[in-house]
């Protein structure tokens, strides 16, 4: 296996948690490596273009309304198979569906509000890296 970078999203419902700290160490603690990480406020423009997928369904500007009620810190995590070592680190969608010990079963607080996103595939990963870091900011 290969070193991959990954995508991650600490979300509003998490920040306002007040715990950033407790999400990284989860991933820190199984090998992934922070790689680039920023706190910012996520414009509109921003959130619309990020969940572009979701455009047709009815909860995409309610999802766009969360992503851009506080700030989010956004992470390049890096490490072997870093983009399903993450997918499971998270958990399930929905935090009650999540397994015990996940970062969504631990912080989530419903299926839209679960407390991080996690790139899906390597090529999610490439284009979600893209829209919020250079690449001279993952190291």
């Amino acid at each position: 296996m290969a070193a991959e970078t990954t995508f991650a999203i600490i979300k509003p419902n998490a920040m306002k948690k007040n715990v950033i700290g407790k999400i990284i160490d989860k991933w820190e603690s199984a090998d992934l490596e922070v790689a680039g990480m920023k706190k910012i406020h996520m414009t509109s423009e921003k959130a619309q273009e990020f969940y572009a997928e979701h455009k047709e369904r009815p909860f995409f500007g309610e999802l766009v309304d969360f992503m851009t009620s506080s700030p989010v810190v956004v992470l390049a995590l890096r490490g072997e198979n870093a983009v399903l070592k993450n997918r499971e680190i998270m958990g399930a969608t929905n935090p009650e569906e999540a397994a015990e010990g996940t970062i969504r079963k631990l912080f989530g607080d419903n299926v839209g509000e679960n407390a991080v996103h996690g790139s899906d595939s390597t090529a999610s990963a490439e284009r979600e890296l893209a829209l919020f870091f250079e690449t001279t900011e993952i190291m």
